[in-house]
């Protein structure tokens, strides 16, 4: 790097403005007041522009592109919001169907721009990542450069540096020892640190004050850091489970290691007439007279041993068993499963007779397993159905075709293939609920529906953080730097003698009233002028 040599003899880097050490100005142009924005050093940004990595050092290093960088952030956050995420679908849901299907063309819109799954996208991840590098890259390019030169800052100021401080007097007088003392003793109950060079003295307090805002970037560095560690696999976890009474299920975000079985769920609602005179209002918004009180379900976790063998069952071990009940997780190697939602009397499975459409003879029923149910089942005697097709939430699309909306069991309908001995080839059905078309018109046999059984589906939500810690301890830095620099201020008072000239500046980084009552006390019996306030001076001019 270039060096621009002070008459004073210190060496300043290229692009600095003010001396670091006696203050003299290094521009051939000088405004009114002083440039004592960073103390005048040189920052890289406002001195190289040659190499590309000048450019984004001077791209990134603009608060404007940092301010940019948070709007776009903040509105891409703001339209994630407008339907539901991914992640909060209803179970089974499919998302290239499901936005169109339910919000229309805007929906669909919104799915194929990725809003669907904003927060886990690559260029959203990429406007975090640039707010951290803007963050970085803004507070080296200042913070660097203000602390060599609040280092190296001299006592002994240029009188022209003096000047041209917005605070400023000159007393035609010679400053006494006695005077000396005085203004040293209010500058020390004032809590200012003193220094003396030859007769010049500088008084200095807050200096910690102005390290403020770049406290507030370290730890909104590293709450972004959190943020993104979120997306890091095994540090984040914020999964739904829908269980059914009775079922075994993996536990999501474990990666298959733990399962939950559902022993039993149950509901308990308001019934008590003072509890319905309380709730009445929100027993009359439900219709259906029930609200619900507390709900809960009976678990046993289960933790998978050995690896993963895929056709075979996982073997089982049991860990603990416990009620999950709303506020009162299941707590297990750093995860919490809580109870969140529930569907009653939800279909499980169907049962269907095999008949003789004339006589109506049954040959046999079977029990279809609604979410998971078997190819054929068998009879005996010659008689056996075969599940053709499994359409789960059975509608008819556009083209007119049957199809099924989700995987989700909400209207079950199949497409059966009846085998008899004098039918061996099987004849056709179609059955749904309260539906049933035939194959043929000529078909002997049917599928007769008998009824239904219903359990409980317990709504669980599986959640693990491994970066609380991380944005708490960014949030806690980011409050101390607010605090730093919003109830302190970096105030400084220059004195200085010259043939037979006292003369005295002043100045803060903020809160000019508070200095100038500081050196209205420090000056208070020493028959030295009190500093005026040049910038209403310089206003008056222009």
């Amino acid at each position: 790097m270039k060096r621009v040599k002070c008459e004073c003899g210190h060496i300043n880097p290229i692009g600095t403005v003010l001396c670091e050490s006696c203050g003299r100005t290094l521009q051939e142009k000088q405004p009114a007041l002083a440039d004592m924005r960073y103390d005048g050093s040189a920052r890289r940004s406002q001195t190289y522009n040659k190499t590309i990595i000048d450019k984004i050092w001077n791209f990134f290093s603009s608060v404007k592109v940092g301010i940019w960088l948070i709007i776009i952030t903040l509105a891409a956050s703001a339209f994630g919001t407008i339907f539901p995420q991914e992640a909060y679908l209803p179970p089974g849901a499919q998302a290239d169907t499901y936005y169109k299907d339910q919000y229309g063309t805007f929906g669909h819109i919104y799915y194929l721009l990725g809003l669907h799954h904003l927060y886990g996208s690559w260029w959203y991840l990429l406007l975090i990542a640039s707010i951290g590098i803007s963050l970085v890259i803004c507070s080296l390019d200042r913070v660097i450069p203000l602390y060599r030169a609040l280092k190296n800052q001299g006592v002994k100021r240029n009188p022209v540096f003096l000047r041209r401080q917005r605070l400023f007097s000159q007393s035609e007088t010679e400053l006494t020892g006695q005077t000396k003392e005085k203004i040293i003793t209010h500058l020390k109950k004032k809590r200012y640190r003193i220094r003396e060079k030859e007769g010049s003295l500088l008084a200095e307090k807050g200096r910690f004050s102005r390290w403020g805002p770049y406290v507030n970037h370290i730890g909104l560095i590293i709450f972004l850091i959190g943020a993104m560690l979120r997306f890091v696999p095994g540090m984040y976890v914020d999964e739904t489970l829908w269980i059914r009474e009775g079922e075994t299920a993996t536990i999501p975000g474990t990666g298959g290691k733990y399962y939950l079985k559902n022993n039993q769920f149950s509901v308990e609602t308001y019934n008590s007439k003072n509890e319905k005179k309380v709730f009445a209002d929100a027993i009359d918004r439900v219709g259906n007279g029930k609200v619900a009180k507390s709900f809960q379900t009976k678990a046993e976790l289960f933790k998978r041993e050995g690896k993963i063998v895929y056709g075979e069952k996982p073997k089982l071990k049991k860990i603990k068993e416990d009620n999950i009940i709303v506020n009162e997780p299941l707590r297990f190697d750093s995860y919490s499963v809580y109870q969140v939602d529930y569907k009653e009397n939800q279909l499980d499975q169907m049962v269907f007779q095999l008949i003789d459409k004339k006589t109506e003879k049954s040959f046999g029923s079977i029990k279809i397993n609604l979410l998971d149910p078997d190819a054929d089942y068998d009879l005996g005697n010659g008689y056996k159905v075969e599940v053709a097709s499994y359409l789960p939430d059975f509608y008819f699309n556009k083209d007119g075709e049957p199809s099924t909306k989700t995987k989700i069991p909400n209207n079950p309908a199949f497409v059966f293939n009846m085998i008899t001995p004098d039918k061996p080839k099987g004849e056709k059905s179609f059955v749904a609920i309260q539906e049933t078309i035939e194959g043929s018109d000529s078909n002997k046999y049917k599928m007769k529906f008998d009824h239904v059984e219903t359990k409980n589906i317990s709504g669980l939500t599986v959640r693990k953080d491994l970066t609380l810690w991380v944005l708490a301890l960014g949030g806690a830095i980011f409050m101390i730097g607010v605090i730093q620099g919003m109830y302190w201020q970096h105030r400084r008072i220059w004195l200085h003698t010259q043939d037979g000239k006292v003369l005295i500046a002043g100045h803060t980084n903020k809160n000019w009233y508070g200095l100038k009552q500081d050196l209205k006390y420090v000056l208070t019996d020493t028959g030295l002028a009190e500093p005026a306030d040049q910038k209403e001076l310089v206003k008056s001019q222009e």
